[in-house]
This record gives C-alpha cells, structure tokens and sequence, in this order.
C-alpha cells in the first residue's frame, strides 16, 4: 500500500480526539498530522516566551516528543490547550534553571560589536524589553499575555491555564494594564511597544 500525500482538506477533516486515539494505539502518520496542525501555534508561545528561536524550537519539539510518549487521556480538553500547557511548563523551567546563569554571563561578556543596522537594533531592544516586562508580571498575567498574543482563542486559553471562559477578557485586559503600567513605570522615556516616533 502506498501512502497518498496529505493535503491541507484531508488534515482538517480529521478531529484532534480522532487522531489522539489513533496515536495512542502508535498511528505514526496521525502524529505527523497533529504536528502539522499545531507546531506553528506551540512555536509562537514559546519565541514569545524565550525569545529564542533555538530555544523555543527545542522545548517545541520536547512537547510534541511528550505528546507521542504519553498523549493526554480522552477527556474533551483541547489538545491546543494541552500542548501550550506542557510546552509554557517546560518553558518557564528553562527560564528558571537558566536565569542566574545568563545574567552572570551578561556581567562578564563584552558589548558584541554591533553588525545590524540601527532600526533593527531599537527593534530587538523594544522586543528585549518587552520580554523582560512580561518576565517581572506574575507568571499567570505573562502566560496570559503570551498565549493570546500567539493567536489562542479565549476558550483554549481557558483550557491551557484551567480558568473559566468567561473570566478570560477581564483577566487579560488586566494583565495588559499592569503590563502597560510595568512597561511605562521601567522604561519612562520610551514609547509604547509598537509606537515609533514621527
């Protein structure tokens, strides 16, 4: 028997539950499909939450390993709102084990010699300070941030952080507050993430 290419209508046609099952009896092409479908989605939460490409592709694909090795068991939830839980879990743990390491090396390297043009470097500087904003945000505000700057739907948000739907659009239009707040009170002189200058 050959296999026929996936096309993008055959992935869809499939539910995420009806491919789990046939991963957990070792469908190896019903994993491909679910990675397909969801790597993208994963990979955004982490590059927000590291700022790492490496990184972020790294703990991406630890989740999906983790999803072959153990996938979560039938209950309704949202295979998303599983993946972005495991994959914010181990995110946060790199960040964690990694913390006093990265700032004692910052104390002790050099300034690298500066091969990008300026505008980049104001972007990487805004994305830096950004990152370092959501970094000092209780962990649950950041997650909150991070997931749905990452494209999740309220409802899977719910999912991924165990709240009730309906509490979402407050508690994330707090979290964008005290972001704002952190961000403005850190950095007084610059603009907003997002604004440039005229």
């Amino acid at each position: 028997m050959t296999s026929q290419p996936l096309t993008r209508d055959h992935m869809a046609s499939e539910s995420d539950e009806a491919l789990l099952q046939q991963v957990r009896c070792g469908d190896a092409d019903a994993f491909e499909r679910l990675f397909l479908r969801h790597y993208s989605q994963v990979y955004r939460v982490l590059y927000n939450l590291l700022g790492s490409r490496e990184e972020a592709e790294d703990i991406a694909q630890e989740t999906f390993l983790a999803l072959l090795d153990r996938p979560p068991p039938a209950n309704g939830a949202a295979l998303i709102a599983w993946l972005c839980r495991v994959a914010l879990n181990r995110g946060y743990n790199l960040l964690r084990g990694q913390r006093r390491a990265r700032q004692h090396a910052e104390r002790l390297a050099e300034p690298p010699e500066q091969i990008d043009p300026y505008g980049e470097a104001l972007r990487a500087e805004d994305r830096a300070r950004v990152r370092a904003t959501i970094a000092e945000l209780p962990e649950r505000q950041g997650q909150l941030l991070l997931l749905r700057y990452a494209g999740l739907a309220y409802a899977e948000i719910a999912a991924v952080l165990d709240l009730a739907p309906g509490s979402v659009g407050t508690l994330l239009a707090r979290a964008e507050r005290a972001f704002l707040e952190r961000y403005q009170r850190d950095y007084p002189a610059e603009a907003r993430p997002g604004e440039q200058e005229g």
